[in-house]
């Protein structure tokens, strides 16, 4: 029976230790190394949804690209956003992505999205602490300043 069924195998390697990552402690800081990671020559073109994955001491484990979309939008798979979360042993996330458009408002699919992704975090006892949008001149919005979150 052994040799019938597919073996799963979980693994999570740090290619830097955590205690050297940056501490998040404001949406200037997670908005900055968002951007950073950010192909700027196609952050005005189409939607990016990227993911960055906290410890509790809300140290950078790493920032995670989850999908790519249109001009006007992109496709987040929420069984795959987890399946990183948990995969990784993240206990916070702030969720981003990019309006090529440069408005930095959020829109009602934006919010929607946030909140199905809150209540799945919580079930998980992931805490969602921000969802940042970022424009190509650097500039961005966060959803938790403005108590939206």
């Amino acid at each position: 029976m052994k040799d019938k069924v597919n073996e799963i195998k979980i693994s999570y390697k740090e290619k830097r230790a955590i205690s050297k990552s940056p501490a998040i402690k404001s949406s200037v800081d997670a908005a900055r190394l968002l951007f950073d990671h950010w192909d700027k020559d196609t952050i005005g073109l189409h939607e990016t949804f990227k993911v960055l994955l906290l410890n509790n001491s809300n140290k950078v484990k790493g920032v995670y690209e989850l999908s790519k979309g249109g001009i006007t939008g992109t496709l987040v798979d929420i069984r795959i956003l987890f399946a990183v979360v948990l995969k990784s042993v993240s206990v916070a996330i702030i969720l981003s992505h990019c309006h090529p458009s440069g408005k930095l408002m959020p829109s009602e699919a934006d919010k929607q999205l946030t909140e199905k992704i809150k209540k799945a975090a919580a079930f998980f006892d992931v805490k969602v602490l921000d969802h940042i949008i970022v424009v190509p001149s650097g500039g961005y919005y966060s959803f938790s300043d403005e108590g939206i979150l």
